[in-house]
């Protein structure tokens, strides 16, 4: 009888064991995915890091998010961390694309996943997938709203404008200003569109750091140097954080009363302060970029990639690293005006509307 009771015990443990054995994983025997996000100084940033957490978190993985705030040094020890405690994929959003070839290698040598997250990490060969909006289109779409918002289809101008671009150790900032000057590069050239200051091309107009303090502090330049007896009419901006400070270095010299409008100002990331610029009539655009897709997206990349599955990609050519042509996926970004910010952002469930009340 005891012989019959201990078969039987074996029997009882070894379906146990084979039934543990068949569970899916759980976020303690799945793998880290390090994130490294560049600042919390932006909401995009918050956003993107909750909404990775998140997405990968309801897969099952465990998360290890960190925030470098704008410190390429800080960044480079938290992915070397990463690295270090085992992570199994890295999801990068680099502040300087091009400082982080060492660490990498490390990660390849360790067979770790590494994707870029919406800026390309450039100079190495050991970035293997890039997930990102369509950043030329971006500009396009920037361009194109400051066409619209002076009504230069309709034959009007000429006008005065002014061009920003990014943080010149961003790659996204060279296809941003691209996109735009596709189109308006015709009405430059065509004398429908005046740089009053003449400066042209990013070695001129970049803004380090996406510095909306020094963005400000150029306009206020740009104003007294060129236009003493002279009207700004528009001003492309590439990112919501530098409009704010452009339209402040504006209002500062009497532009936004009755006598004296806003010029047609454009921007990027839907954050909540511009669209309540855009509501006070203060900026005319803005580009929204969902980044509850972009993690959905790179999520995706992670699950395919850890699994030996093939990743997804709509686009092999658009990014050159330097090194090598980087696989890429692109999502398509959205042009939001005072007429559609509603439906884009409230009833998408992005924002709340008391957010803007």
């Amino acid at each position: 009888m005891l012989k019959l009771k201990t078969t039987f015990l074996a029997l009882a443990l070894a379906s146990a064991a084979a039934l543990i054995a068949g569970a899916p994983a759980t976020a303690q025997d799945k793998a880290t995915v390090g994130i490294a996000m560049p600042t919390k100084s932006s909401a995009r940033w918050i956003d993107d890091g909750n909404n990775m957490v998140k997405v990968l978190k309801e897969r099952g993985y465990n998360t290890d998010l960190q925030y470098a705030e704008d410190d390429i040094p800080n960044q480079l020890s938290q992915v070397e961390n990463m690295v270090t405690k085992g992570a199994k994929a890295l999801v990068i959003a680099a502040i300087d694309g091009t400082t982080l070839s060492d660490v990498l290698k490390q990660a390849k040598a360790k067979g770790i996943t590494v994707i870029a997250y919406d800026r390309l990490i450039r100079g190495t060969p050991n970035v293997d997938y890039y997930a990102t909006f369509d950043n030329f289109q971006v500009g396009v779409l920037q361009a194109e709203s400051l066409v619209q918002g002076l009504g230069l289809k309709d034959g009007k101008g000429p006008f005065n404008i002014e061009l920003f671009g990014g943080s010149p150790d961003d790659n996204n900032a060279y296809f941003f200003y691209n996109g735009a000057m596709s189109v308006l590069k015709p009405y430059i050239d065509s004398g429908k569109l005046v740089v009053v200051s003449g400066q042209m091309g990013m070695d001129k107009v970049a803004t380090l750091r996406w510095d909306g303090a020094t963005a400000q502090a150029r306009m206020d330049n740009l104003l007294s140097a060129y236009y003493g007896n002279k009207k700004v009419n528009a001003v492309l901006s590439p990112y919501d954080g530098l409009s704010i400070g452009i339209i402040s270095s504006l209002k500062g010299v009497g532009y936004g009363s009755a006598d004296q409008p806003m010029p047609v100002i454009s921007g990027q990331d839907a954050e909540v302060p511009s669209i309540k610029a855009m509501l006070r009539g203060d900026q005319y655009s803005t580009i929204f970029k969902d980044t509850r897709d972009l993690a959905k997206v790179t999520a995706d990349m992670v699950d395919a990639a850890l699994a030996g599955k093939q990743v997804t990609v709509n686009d092999t050519n658009t990014y050159e690293n330097g090194v090598k042509k980087v696989p890429s996926y692109l999502l398509k970004p959205v042009v939001v005006y005072k007429d559609n910010w509603e439906k884009t952002l409230v009833d998408s469930g992005y924002y709340k509307k008391s957010q803007f009340q």
